[in-house]
């Protein structure tokens, strides 16, 4: 078996994490590119994605860009019925926009 790399062992590792201490609550994962941020919130109990936000439709790549996805995705989350959900930040390292992301999200009235 090849070895993994260093973003997949983070990755798995968060993932072990989460499972712990998830107690049945959705799950908040962020994808990050270099152009784009995805997030959403997967209820691994239905296998359904309750809600979606992503950079695709509006302009920039920043932090700005970032912070307007975690307000769309609060904003859609309060709508399907979701308040509180765990943080899969993946394996990618929290700052940056992932951090913006978070940080947007909570202020909009997710609570991890």
């Amino acid at each position: 078996m090849a070895k993994l790399s260093l973003f997949e062992r983070r990755r798995r590792r968060v993932r072990t994490a989460l499972r712990a201490r998830s107690s049945d609550r959705p799950r908040l994962s962020v994808h990050r590119t270099g152009r784009h941020i995805y997030a959403q919130i997967i209820d691994d109990a239905q296998g359904r994605t309750v809600a979606a936000a992503n950079t695709l439709g509006g302009k920039g790549t920043d932090v700005d860009a970032a912070t307007r996805v975690g307000k769309e995705l609060a904003e859609a989350a309060k709508k399907a019925g979701v308040t509180s959900v765990v943080f899969d930040r993946g394996g990618f390292l929290f700052h940056g926009r992932v951090k913006a992301l978070a940080e947007a999200a909570r202020e909009g009235g997710l609570e991890f």
